[in-house]
């Protein structure tokens, strides 16, 4: 898939119509666009993620995420971005296009899909997005439409072009990708195990074995008994029903959140005005209290969330006698397949031994009575087992399997053992230590802040004061309102949890009872392999991951050997997914530890390694692409990262200071087009196309001064 011409009309800075082309020629990959900071580059990369993901743009970066609250919700964001000099001339739409080529739909074929998202600031509530497929629009996007909604076209963006999921890996500010590298709170790892799964290709084989499970259930109701259809009707039926309800409250949540951006956004006017009427700290001093204060929150939320992770392991604390009897009980088990597995191998290959001998037996001319043939197979038995398997030992008798884990889940168990028997009260401590700190130095900023507010020394200051409670009030009561929602949602996944194991065990009774039709068989098989190739999938995923970050970290890393292995562990549901870095005394490295061109050179690694093991073939555009990097790791991503990352590069250097002369002569090889930003006015910047060879030269003309 290649993107082959974005079209911007009145939005930001670029007035009226500008398009370019982007379509890599002559083999070579890399595309380069250029301009002085404030011209364009960054908003040139933000208009095309606003084109294909509209108001879940903040889904695809924290950037996003905070820049839309910092203007106090989407309306606003959004609503903004129609180009100053446009709007003064009377206009009041703006929009972003963008052509593809080579996309790969199932039964359809075509040769360009454009998608055009435009946005009017007078009649717009929200924004209205176009698909023409060749020119036209298609019956697919129709089929996609529900309930009259114009959701089948941002359907089919995440369908056929990009899911959202994964969006990250391909538009990303090199700068802030490091943030790949510092993952610390349970939500962003499981936001990013999700992006993995789901561009690795996990996900779909999942989705794959749900649904020939719901083919194989409906078999399964066809010969159940009455008492067992009722039941697995009613579990099917509390399934549905909870899901309903978290897609509810998961709604609401957002609804909530976006009422507390609008508000907090209202509070923070407010509070300019106060301590601009009480002239006791500058508005620049307020804003970096604010930065401050933003901060310390995020981090207080993220040690909340880790801490609440811990509070859901202080039972398995509380009941650790308990989870060693099962853990000594998985052990025995394990122990006890393996013994069998092989005594069966023992007893296979004194069959083979013993069916030859009948073979050979039959060219023996004397008669060989039962009783001495007995005597010999018992014998034979014996010695063969004494002198070739003697450590396999004897199975017990009476032996009852009660857990029949699998590896994965035995590995699981083990691991929370282990957490809670060496690190879980360190943790617990440091989170609770950090929390209590971070605490107090929020409570220390907004003192501050509050003591420069004016005091209410007239009817307006009051006004104000009061409104500003009002809003704050609000603010807390939706944080509230949030946390029991949430509360909700892991307690009805919990129950969904308990409903599935229970709808297992009773598929398991029904298939134990039943006879089974040529069709249950077929699709039963095929469940069958598809666990099992889910499995070994997962296993060589894990594996090639693995080679793939390690070779990219040795390719592009000046410190040779620093990092001697990788190790990708992924959870049986698939859902979560940890990658660690080991040195070469095999000790863990802390990734927050790096320096900021290492976790660079990380996170570059990591990148390179997911696309390349997914089948997803989608433009990378990269902003800020050499900061933090020294000359040799600069050195390094020019020759085996940008040529090779993606057959479409899209990089937004700054001239001179993210991309250097030598720097551009080592990447001009693989340049294929370049454009200069061109800044004609305060309010307008252009695309100048320029040929690769004269791109430093013409920049220097434009920007000598």
């Amino acid at each position: 898939m290649f993107i082959k011409e974005i079209e911007l009309n009145n939005f930001r800075i670029y007035k009226g119509i500008n398009k370019i082309n982007l379509l890599p020629q002559d083999g070579k990959n890399i595309i380069v666009v250029s301009g002085k900071n404030g011209f364009g580059k960054t908003t040139f990369l933000m208009s095309l993620v606003w084109c294909l993901y509209g108001k879940q743009m903040e889904k695809v970066d924290e950037l996003y995420q905070k820049e839309i609250a910092d203007k106090g919700g989407y309306g606003k964001y959004i609503g903004n971005s129609l180009n100053r000099l446009a709007k003064s001339n009377g206009e009041t739409k703006f929009s972003v296009s963008v052509t593809f080529t080579n996309v790969k739909i199932p039964e359809i074929t075509c040769n360009e899909i454009k998608i055009t998202r435009i946005y009017d600031i007078i009649t717009s509530s929200s924004d209205k997005v176009e698909v023409l497929i060749d020119g036209y629009q298609n019956e697919l996007i129709q089929d996609l439409t529900t309930d009259g909604k114009q959701d089948g076209e941002e359907i089919f963006i995440r369908d056929f072009i990009l899911p959202i999921e994964i969006a990250k890996f391909f538009f990303f500010d090199a700068e802030k990708i490091v943030s790949l590298a510092e993952i610390n709170s349970p939500e962003q790892r499981r936001l990013l195990s999700k992006a993995y799964t789901e561009v690795l290709g996990i996900k779909k084989y999942e989705d794959l074995k749900d649904q020939l499970e719901t083919i194989q259930d409906d078999y399964r109701k066809k010969s159940a008994k009455p008492q067992e259809l009722a039941e697995f009707n009613q579990i099917e039926t509390d399934i549905k029903n909870k899901q309903i309800s978290i897609n509810a409250l998961e709604q609401q949540i957002q609804d909530l959140n976006q009422e507390k951006i609008e508000k907090q956004s209202e509070s923070n006017e407010i509070q300019m005005k106060l301590i601009q009427e009480g002239n006791m700290m500058t508005l620049e001093q307020l804003n970096e209290l604010k930065k401050e204060e933003i901060s310390l929150t995020e981090k207080i939320s993220d040690i909340q969330d880790g801490l609440k992770d811990l509070f859901d392991l202080i039972p398995f604390g509380l009941s650790g006698e308990t989870l060693m009897e099962i853990s000594n009980q998985l052990e025995k088990e394990k122990n006890y397949k393996e013994n069998k597995f092989k005594q069966e191998n023992v007893g296979d290959k004194t069959n083979l031994i013993l069916d030859d001998l009948e073979i050979e037996k039959k060219n023996f001319k004397g008669v060989i009575t039962t009783d001495i043939r007995n005597f010999y197979e018992t014998q034979i038995r014996n010695l063969i087992k004494k002198h070739f398997f003697s450590d396999v030992p004897e199975l017990p008798k009476n032996f009852e399997s009660l857990h029949n884990f699998s590896d994965s889940e035995t590995n699981e168990l083990n691991t929370l053992i282990n957490s809670l028997k060496n690190t879980f009260r360190d943790t617990f401590s440091r989170f609770n230590d950090n929390y209590s700190r971070s605490k107090n130095d929020l409570d220390s900023i907004r003192r501050k802040i509050r003591a420069a507010e004016k005091d209410a020394e007239d009817e307006y200051i009051a006004n104000l004061r009061n409104e500003k409670t009002r809003l704050d009030n609000r603010v807390y009561s939706i944080d509230k309102e949030v946390y029991d929602l949430s509360e909700k949602i892991g307690s009805f996944k919990n129950e969904i949890k308990t409903l599935k194991q229970r709808q297992e065990e009773l598929r398991k009774k029904i298939d134990d009872s039943r006879r089974y039709s040529d069709k249950d068989k077929i699709t039963q098989r095929q469940i069958e392999n598809l666990r099992n190739f889910i499995k070994d999938f997962k296993d060589a995923t894990k594996k090639k991951l693995e080679e793939n970050i390690l070779n990219e970290l040795s390719g592009l890393m000046h410190k040779k050997g620093f990092i001697k292995k990788v190790a990708v562990d992924i959870n049986q549901a698939g859902d979560d997914v940890d990658i660690n870095l080991f040195n070469s005394r095999n000790e863990k490295i802390d990734k927050g530890s790096l320096s900021m061109g290492e976790r660079q050179m990380y996170a570059s690694a990591l990148l390179k390694a997911l696309v390349d093991e997914s089948d997803i073939s989608f433009p990378v555009f990269i902003d800020s692409p050499m900061q933090k990097f020294d000359k040799d790791h600069a050195e390094n991503v020019i020759k085996e990262f940008y040529p090779n990352v993606s057959d479409q590069v899209v990089l937004f250097p700054l001239i001179h200071k993210e991309l250097t002369e030598s720097e551009f002569e080592l990447l001009k090889p693989n340049i294929s087009k370049s454009y200069i930003i061109h800044n004609v006015s305060t309010d307008a910047s252009t695309f100048e196309y320029t040929e690769p060879n004269n791109l430093i030269k013409k920049y220097n003309e434009l920007y000598a001064n």
